[in-house]
């Protein structure tokens, strides 16, 4: 039996919303799944994950494979560089203590990346904003002669 990390499609049409969820492979998208890992919302700027990093991550090292769209979200979330570095751990390349400052420094790093083009978005739809409408001033026409 072979377990996949996926998406499972909720919200109305033309609104997804995902919850990330461990299924069986054979299991239909939106049916039974094992466990609820988190949700993805594509629709904000830039996409909401919510994500329980230590369960996806037990997940991956007991074989689930993960979909190209999942993994492209526990690469952003920082859970398949958490699994390379404790590969690491376990060959002895390093100590378990280096690889989590490793991980923090990076995750640190990533945070701000995100506030960053939060800000960015938040700015570019103020920019798009119309102002308030202001009534102006009637003035009377230059070079025109009354009578």
């Amino acid at each position: 039996m072979s377990v996949k990390i996926r998406l499972q499609r909720h919200g109305s049409k033309k609104r997804p919303f995902y919850f990330i969820v461990v299924a069986d492979a054979r299991s239909p998208r939106d049916g039974k799944f094992i466990q609820k890992l988190g949700t993805y919302n594509p629709l904000t700027i830039p996409a909401t994950v919510q994500l329980d990093r230590q369960r996806a991550l037990d997940w991956l090292q007991k074989g689930a494979q993960p979909t190209d769209t999942v993994r492209k979200i526990l690469s952003y979330k920082g859970v398949l560089y958490l699994k390379h570095l404790l590969r690491g751990v376990t060959l002895g390349l390093f100590d378990e203590a280096t690889a989590m400052t490793k991980f923090q420094s990076w995750h640190s790093e990533h945070e701000a990346q995100i506030r960053k083009r939060q800000e960015e978005a938040q700015r570019e739809r103020r920019g798009r904003r119309t102002p308030p409408y202001q009534r102006r001033e009637r003035r009377p026409a230059q070079g025109s002669s009354e009578g």
